[in-house]
């Protein structure tokens, strides 16, 4: 075979959408859901996460002005849901944008969405483990329980490792080996229990969930009601100690605590009216945890201020052992431990302004919620990893299912071994930067993706039409773009250093092993090409 034809049946492996939605018909849903019922979806699904654990990290890259950062990352969320919303209503199955790709842009870049997704479930289930983690452990000594912090931060280990790697031995580096820990045990046991009851197959009902979004909800409500009326105007300025670069910077990693929204999209199928009350639900949805947020934010650094920790003008990186360093001996010098150095930020701030006790409730309300966002993570992640499997890109033997718990057990395993070592070792920042790289790739893709198709396929049934494709797919694009360069160069380098790794694995198995590469798809509607002609 010519090397030009070869690379011809690359480029032209689609997974016919003939097939996808043949098999999608099977599942044969209702459509019951309204505006109101997918905007209280999408509200559950979002709020929980980032808001709890990101706020100090987001007070650090911009003070003040993450105000501004929470509504740039809100506007690429919902030009980017409204692109999501038009594919999950067109090809309602499991793999969210890996299976969105493969049908539209072909195999070689639905691998590399797929693998790209692995960044923004496993690794985001790793952040959410270590905020759970800050929150359970401040938690129990609020209650008195002293708990190591030998064994709850790896800050000592990060700061052992930058020395090797040649960093200068600054006092922050030092005080973080003093005073820091090397392994964060709550992480690791929240992420195995999580990964146990994956395989067991126990999931949260739609009660439970709608308890711990009340729960949430009430502790945010409880924060704003009593910081709101004790802010200073004084602790806004400077507004922007950080430009413009520090706005976008912490846009960027705050895209983190709206992931979720897309829960909103993929239920487009159950919906009715959804040319209506998809786009209703999404921007209801974004809307609303955007005020939130806005409101935590505005109580938070009003009541204390929130200024970055500088050094030679410079902000500290948050999440690095150099702030870690600098944190514990401003309170160890007996200052007020300052917002960006907090790693439970809402606890902190209200135990400062006299609610220590409402303060303990927040954290609760934290430790309650925090574990059935990895569980979800976690299972978006198994989900896609187990849609690769079944479509020979990985070894069928991940995609095999346990005999009694009907689950997928051996991917759960994998999943869960990788997501407890990352939560084990790494920062919550620096996950949540490193996840927001994958999340920006996908929804990037999915924005091109849906372009394509409107393209080629103009005809074919729309449950849901993006509004405006043709400004609203671009200005995704563009907004995907901006944060992805806008994290630290880290975690821009994880993508490419990631993506490398999955075309080895993907030319060095998936190609060969690939089903559309054989000839085979699970269902080929009416007037679906032969397999040959599309590969």
């Amino acid at each position: 075979m010519s090397p030009d034809r070869d690379r011809y049946m690359l480029f032209r492996r689609v997974k016919p959408l003939d097939a996808i939605l043949a098999t999608a018909e099977k599942r044969s849903l209702h459509r019951t859901l309204g505006a109101f019922q997918l905007t209280m979806l999408g509200i559950g699904a979002v709020i929980g996460t980032g808001i709890f654990v990101l706020t100090s990290e987001a007070a650090q890259k911009a003070g003040p002005g993450m105000l501004l950062s929470f509504c740039v990352a809100g506007f690429v969320c919902a030009v980017a849901a409204l692109c999501y919303s038009e594919l999950a209503s067109m090809v309602p199955v499991s793999g969210s944008a890996y299976t969105y790709t493969y049908a539209v842009m072909g195999e070689l870049l639905a691998w590399m969405v797929g693998w790209g997704l692995i960044l923004e479930y496993a690794v985001g289930a790793s952040a959410v483990a270590v905020g759970w983690s800050n929150h359970a452990v401040g938690l129990l000594r609020g209650l008195g329980i002293g708990f190591p912090s030998l064994i709850s931060n790896a800050d000592a280990l990060m700061a052992k490792v930058q020395l090797s790697f040649g960093a200068a031995a600054t006092p922050d580096l030092l005080k973080a080996i003093q005073v820091g820990g090397w392994i964060n045990v709550p992480a690791i046991i929240v992420s195995i229990l999580v990964t146990w009851l994956l395989i067991i197959g126990t999931t949260e009902s739609a009660r439970v969930n709608a308890v711990l979004v009340a729960i949430k909800i009430a502790a945010l409500s409880a924060f704003i009601a009593l910081t709101i009326p004790v802010l200073k105007a004084e602790n806004f300025e400077p507004f922007m100690p950080t430009g413009g670069a520090g706005v976008f910077g912490a846009a960027a990693s705050i895209f983190f605590a709206y992931v979720g929204f897309d829960a909103v999209s993929t239920a487009a199928e159950e919906t009715k009216d959804p040319q209506r009350n998809v786009p209703i639900g999404l921007i209801g949805a974004l809307l609303i945890c955007t005020l939130f947020y806005l409101l935590v934010a505005i109580g938070a650094i009003g009541a204390i201020g929130g200024q970055p920790e500088l050094s030679g003008g410079v902000p500290l990186a948050p999440g690095s052992a150099e702030i870690a360093g600098r944190c514990a001996a401003i309170v160890s010098a007996g200052a007020v431990e300052p917002l960006v150095c907090s790693r439970e930020a809402l606890v902190h701030v209200l135990d400062a302004i006299g609610w220590p006790s409402v303060g303990r409730l927040v954290g609760l309300a934290a430790v309650l919620a925090l574990p059935s966002v990895v569980l979800m993570m976690m299972f978006g992640q198994t989900r896609v990893f187990f849609t690769m499997a079944r479509d020979g890109l990985l070894p069928e033997r991940l995609a095999s299912v346990h005999p009694r718990y009907r689950t997928p057990h051996v991917v759960t395993m994998v999943t869960g071994v990788g997501a407890t070592v990352a939560a084990a070792f790494l920062p919550v920042g620096k996950l949540a930067d490193y996840s927001n790289s994958g999340t920006l790739f996908a929804f990037f893709m999915v924005a091109i993706s849906v372009m394509v198709l409107r393209w080629v396929d103009p005809s074919r049934q729309r449950p849901f039409r993006t509004p405006a494709l043709w400004v609203i797919a671009p200005l995704a694009i563009i907004g995907c773009v901006v944060l992805y360069l806008s994290l630290p160069l880290t975690s821009i380098l994880v993508l490419p250093i990631w993506g490398a790794l999955g075309l080895l694995i993907y030319f060095g198995y998936g190609y060969r092993h690939s089903h559309i590469a054989h000839g085979v798809v699970e269902a080929v509607g009416p007037g679906a090409p032969p397999m040959n002609e599309m590969v």
